[in-house]
């Protein structure tokens, strides 16, 4: 019995339901034990609904890859052109990685670093000096797949959910860039 192939392409409108499916299945797996169901509730309806995916993917600024196996998403990454992480390097075009999210069932496969590899790709097409991120600050998981790209930590901030403010940490590679960009 052979397995399908996975296979790595663009977003596209269609996918708005499987993309809020997906990052609400991805965050409560992994985030869930950190919040009061209110809090939970309060940003998985504003974050990961279609209606959301859909603005999105309506976002000039903004692109979305997805890794599908049999017409079933796997996992996706968000990134951001420019990006709107708080400015704390000496960045001139940064960059942003938005999310990065792989099924909770099949981490470790290497689909996440197959969308790395497209983001970082996405970021020397467009003449990016840096790539930024921000990440929960005690997710050593994420941060040690991160460093392996060159990310480092350059600050701390925090993030909203809800009324819960959860510690991150921004992480941060500078990127070559050509003489023409």
């Amino acid at each position: 019995m052979s397995v399908a192939p996975l296979l790595l392409r663009p977003a596209t409108p269609d996918d708005s339901i499987a993309l809020a499916d997906l990052g609400r299945r991805a965050f409560i797996a992994k985030f869930a034990h950190l919040y009061s169901a209110e809090n939970l509730a309060m940003y998985l309806d504003e974050a990961h609904v279609p209606a959301t995916a859909a603005r999105e993917l309506a976002d000039p600024g903004l692109a979305i890859a997805v890794i599908e196996q049999a017409g079933v998403l796997r996992a996706f990454c968000k990134i951001r052109f420019a990006s709107s992480v708080p400015q704390f390097t000496a960045a001139q075009r940064p960059f942003e990685l938005k999310q990065l999210y792989t099924d909770p069932d099949l981490i470790g496969r290497g689909m996440g670093a197959r969308l790395m590899d497209w983001a970082l790709e996405q970021a020397r097409d467009v003449g990016a000096d840096e790539l930024q991120l921000t990440v929960y600050a005690d997710n050593p998981d994420a941060q040690r797949f991160y460093a392996r790209y060159g990310l480092e930590k350059v600050a701390d901030i925090t993030f909203a959910v809800g009324d819960h403010l959860d510690p991150e940490i921004v992480m941060a590679v500078r990127l070559p860039t050509s003489p023409a960009a």
